[in-house]
């Protein structure tokens, strides 16, 4: 693959850079990235992206021929989660937010499409709650296919509370949308071809545990596949591009890990794996607005491509050989693939966004200006043995210009806890690096991406082998003397906060501090509420009963998991974080383990984070959870 000198020379100055700046504060690594989302049009004239900055969030679209600006609108009140286009002058912006549902409890993360036309600036919502649909619903972002014509999107909603029908919704001005096809209250997909003729819908009945593919066949509904399940094993994604079958995912029992396969409409027959690999699972499908599949991403701490096209395999190679030691994720391409862009990662970069086109690559932006190549620490990949044999793969962010002896570490468990990290630019784990700790991250059992096995020996063990697998990590980088065991600190968000109260009682020796951003604290209490807020019977509860107590028959197996239970052994000061409006574990987790610690005159901080999410997204509250976590860890490590 050709190189532009020009490029060559960019690339070498960002990995070599180094100035006699001040050392970067948590204020710097607490910053949203500066230009995210960059999506480019069918034609590959036109570039949009996220620009945040100045306490702004702005959409920016540039003629790349003329390098103009075409479009700057502001999105403060959007706050979009992805955008993309449709055609060279229109765009689609996906927005979650958190909101009260009128009639219902609590609060709700409502997921909203809005068309951008760039020719007259304008910003329209696609389907409004109560304008033609369903008042009760969260779910109106999703977009299935785009009619020939381009003015319509065919999108799935509620219209009354005993039907899921797919909609078509204009795209050029706010109206109400209109029935395309009828469904029925436990369809929960659907799929159409280039002309938006029905081709399948997915149904899963709840109340039955009865996971089913129907083709629309000679005008009727032919049932293709049935599942008895309680949870659903096999998802469906997509379509093939001659649109006679469907990509689906399951597991490939040939060596136990994800796999794709097609589902032919006509009859149902079932491919062998057409994606799979036997040390990586499938994570990911690559479509097109009408959901057509071209090929997939697989797992692991880098990711990797194969496509239907070949030559798109060979392509994918020559750019991982023309840019070794950087992770190279797909962000975005034109319909025929002759441009791709990518975001980048390491080798002394905080996030880059090249393009690729007609054989050469250069660079489009930069994600986080400030933060140089000086200030990116190395990510190393290795692996440690738990006490049961089981092979921990694990994640060492090395702070720059330290000798790797005796340093004081973080433990930073995962969120999921069914996901696992990747080299990236973790704007944690390299604050703590920069910091001059370690930063220790293994994909303990339950983690997803190493396998259905890896994955399925963390049913039943939280607090007890995961947490093990964190202990044994511990213990090995200490025995290679690359730690400093009294100088160890866990930290995580989410699951990772869960382990981290979990580390605080359950192996109090191991951990100076203890910092836990939105963390689990009562298991049952956890999933009462999700009883009340789904029902006994819905799939959401019977996951969490497998992934949590897999069928453990002690009676008090999940109060004594439950880190609120096991408060007097806690001898580290805790740092507890919650986002007021966390709907994924609720605020009072938090908020009820502070007030019990304070009763056992235990040390404990509770910052309450107003407006917050489960997720940090917002730059105001990350700001205010780094700059508490900086004055804790350095306090007392």
């Amino acid at each position: 693959m050709k190189l532009p000198l020009w490029i060559l020379a960019v690339l070498a100055l960002l990995i070599n850079f180094s100035v006699s700046a001040a050392k970067l504060t948590y204020a710097d690594y607490a910053k949203l990235p500066e230009k995210s989302m960059v999506v480019i049009s069918p034609s590959a004239t036109k570039l949009a992206y996220r620009l945040t900055q100045n306490g702004h969030d702005m959409l920016v679209v540039i003629d790349l021929v003329k390098g103009d600006i075409l479009r700057a609108v502001i999105i403060d009140e959007i706050d979009p989660d992805n955008v993309y286009f449709i055609d060279d002058n229109r765009l689609i912006l996906v927005a979650s937010k958190n909101s009260r549902l009128f009639g219902y409890r609590g609060r709700h993360d409502i997921s909203v499409a809005f068309s951008f036309n760039l020719d007259s600036g304008n910003i329209h919502q696609l389907m409004t709650a109560g304008y033609g649909i369903y008042q009760g619903q969260t779910s109106l972002g999703g977009v299935v296919g785009i009619s020939a014509d381009g003015q319509y999107a065919y999108m799935p909603a509620w219209q009354t509370e005993s039907r899921y029908n797919l909609l078509k919704v204009d795209l050029t001005k706010k109206k109400k949308p209109r029935r395309h096809k009828r469904g029925t209250y436990d369809t929960i997909d659907y799929f159409v071809n280039d002309s938006g003729e029905l081709l399948a819908r997915e149904r899963f009945n709840n109340d039955k545990n009865l996971h089913s593919l129907e083709a629309w066949l000679d005008d009727s509904w032919v049932k293709i596949f049935k599942e008895e399940t309680d949870i659903r094993h096999v998802s469906f994604v997509g379509v093939t591009p001659d649109r006679k079958s469907l990509v689906m995912i399951r597991q490939d029992d040939s060596h136990g890990r994800w796999a794709y396969h097609t589902i032919f409409l006509k009859d149902g027959t079932i491919s062998k794996p057409i994606f799979s690999h036997k040390d990586r699972d499938v994570e990911t499908v690559l479509t097109d607005i009408n959901r057509v599949v071209y090929g997939v991403r697989y797992s692991g701490f880098k990711p990797t491509y194969e496509f239907f096209d070949d030559k798109l395999n060979k392509r994918m190679r020559g750019m991982a050989a023309a840019l070794p030691g950087n992770a190279l994720t797909i962000s975005d391409y034109t319909p025929d693939w002759s441009t791709i862009i990518f975001h980048m990662t390491g080798m002394g970069n905080s996030g880059q966004f090249i393009r690729y086109q007609n054989g050469e690559i250069d660079l489009l932006a930069t994600a986080r200006p400030k933060i140089t190549a000086e200030y990116v620490n190395d990510v190393k990949e290795t692996s440690f043995q738990a006490r049961d044999g089981l092979t921990i793969p694990t994640l060492l962010t090395l702070p720059k210009g330290k000798v790797v002896k005796n340093l004081p570490a973080i433990m930073l468990p995962h969120g999921g806890p069914e996901s696992y990290d990747k080299i990236q630019f973790d704007w944690l784990a390299q604050y703590f690096a920069n910091q001059g700790y370690l930063v220790i991250q293994p994909q303990f059992r339950g983690s997803s991406g190493f396998g259905s096995n890896h994955l399925q020996k963390g049913r039943g063990e939280w607090g007890r082998k995961m947490q093990d697998d964190l202990t044994d990590t511990i213990k090995a980088l200490a025995k290679q003397g690359k730690i400093d065991a009294e100088r160890v600190c866990i930290v995580g968000a989410s699951y990772g906060g869960y382990a981290a109260l979990a580390g605080a009682t359950f192996t109090p020796e191991l951990y100076k501090c203890v910092v836990s951003i939105n963390g689990v604290a009562d298991i049952p209490s956890m999933l009462s509420a999700d009883r009340r807020k789904h029902g006994s019977n819905h799939w959401v509860v019977s996951y969490w009963d497998k992934v949590i107590s897999n069928g453990n028959l002690e009676e008090d197996h999940l109060e004594k998991t439950s880190p609120i239970n096991s408060i007097n052994n806690i001898t580290a000061p805790v740092l507890l974080i919650h986002g007021e409006h966390d709907i994924v574990v609720p605020f009072h987790q938090s908020e009820d383990m502070f007030d019990e610690m304070k009763d056992a005159d235990k040390q404990v901080t509770f910052i309450e984070l107003e407006d917050g999410n489960h997720y940090l997204t917002d730059a105001n509250n990350r700001a205010i959870a780094l700059e508490a976590i900086d004055k804790f860890v350095n306090k007392h490590i």
